[in-house]
């Protein structure tokens, strides 16, 4: 029973833990093969982008595309794991994380469509206001508004379910000591990452910038590396016990 809930959270969880690391990746080729480009204007943009290689911006952009919706895929695996009393929790967790996979996807959809397209053929018009190089842009506010606000109230109401070894989740007190400490883990990991992504909201909204830049990019996606490890290593545990359990 619950099989199929726990497939989905494993192979979710595997999937944003190869997202990150491409992530994390594609961030470390851009750092060493390119000098840093602070936002100035459009000009100085257009030269940037017309003497660089772009490979690995995009590359991130297509894995952080399918972030978003791999994270609420891992919460809804997580439907049959957790208690029936703590699943309120869990549907506004679920609530939130739908709002950040919709205003992510949206963002890092724009730029490897209308922007990557745009580029390519030398049409710059108009296209200010929806650069992610640009941190005063729309879309920069809208994928800001999902990646902290968005997804670390999801993170704070998810880690509740996964709080202490007496209240963690049932799936957990099952496995015995073993699942008891993943429980512990993930639920340290959703609170680290709830309040890394909350200040990075106050960064962003005070240009705050080596706040946002810690807070959003190594904190939480260390912590959301820590999350996908984490489920899958509960979910292929919870998968292999026998059948009716």
């Amino acid at each position: 029973m619950h099989h199929i809930s726990y497939r989905v959270g494993y192979w979710s969880a595997v999937a944003l833990i190869i997202a990150f690391a491409a992530w994390i990746v594609s961030f470390a080729a851009i750092a060493l093969t390119q000098s840093v480009f602070r936002w100035t204007d459009m000009s100085d943009y257009i030269t940037r982008v017309q003497d660089g290689n772009r490979f690995f911006q995009h590359l991130a952009y297509f894995f952080m595309l399918m972030a978003g919706p791999l994270y609420l895929l891992l919460l809804n695996g997580y439907h049959d794991l957790v208690p029936s009393g703590k699943r309120a929790l869990l549907r506004i967790g679920i609530q939130f994380a739908l709002a950040y996979a919709i205003l992510s996807s949206l963002h890092y959809f724009v730029q490897l469509g209308m922007v990557r397209l745009r580029v390519n053929t030398g049409e710059f018009g108009g296209l200010e206001m929806f650069l992610q190089a640009n941190p005063l842009s729309f879309t920069n506010a809208m994928v800001m508004l999902g990646w902290s606000f968005f997804l670390g109230f999801s993170s704070l109401f998810v880690f509740p379910l996964f709080r202490g070894a007496e209240s963690g989740a049932s799936g957990t007190e099952r496995l015995g000591r073993r699942g008891k400490t993943t429980g512990r883990l993930l639920g340290a990991a959703f609170l680290v990452n709830g309040i890394s992504c909350l200040l990075a909201c106050i960064g962003y909204l005070f240009r705050i910038d080596i706040l946002t830049f810690l807070c959003a990019n190594l904190i939480t996606g260390g912590a959301m590396m820590v999350i996908g490890v984490a489920s899958a290593v509960l979910f292929r545990r919870l998968d292999r016990e026998p059948a009716g359990n």
